[in-house]
């Protein structure tokens, strides 16, 4: 993890594990920001050839629902990973500190337990849409909930390393407030 949560040496083995999930979220940045503007220009195209062409793409629809599903689970496990995810903070502002520590905790629980039932739920969804084909672009309907198995995966790493982190004394994200 980069910025300014990471201010105590991290042991030996943590680095390379704490590049690698850096690498992976930024590879899914870069992959829901592509989507986002390939959305963008698809959109475009429907425009145009709504109102212009005369003549409207169905296809950009069914596109858009894939897009949309990459766009929100990878930048979902992104959001795990940067500790910016929803969280309801203010209660957590006025509790001691051994409190505030215990609810990071649980909400990392939470949050690993959310993405495996993601990655397991997602994976069967997955293989039984997979044999039919999307409408209009003759992909596999299996397509549409890859990235709700992925993202529940990348979730349930990154929940899980901040709560490896946390274990090894060296978790010291801005909510646990010393």
């Amino acid at each position: 993890m980069t910025g300014p949560n990471r201010t105590r040496p991290a042991p030996d083995f943590m680095t390379p594990i704490d590049k690698t999930l850096d690498a992976i979220a930024l590879a899914c940045r870069v992959i829901t920001g592509c989507a986002l503007v390939v959305l963008t220009v698809i959109f475009g195209w429907l425009v145009f050839g709504r109102y212009v062409l005369n003549a409207t793409p169905t296809w950009v629809e069914q596109a858009a629902l894939l897009l949309v599903m990459v766009i929100a689970f990878l930048g979902a496990a992104v959001g795990v990973h940067e500790n910016t995810h929803l969280s309801v903070a203010a209660f957590r502002g006025f509790a001691p500190t051994w409190l505030r520590t215990l609810f990071v905790i649980v909400t990392d629980v939470f949050m690993a337990g959310f993405g495996l039932l993601m990655l397991i739920y997602g994976a069967q969804l997955t293989a039984f849409k997979w044999g039919s084909k999307i409408p209009l672009l003759q992909l596999p309907e299996g397509l549409r909930s890859l990235p709700l198995t992925i993202g529940g995966a990348l979730i349930l790493v990154f929940a899980l390393a901040h709560l490896l982190r946390l274990a090894l004394g060296r978790d010291l994200r801005s909510d646990i407030i010393q």
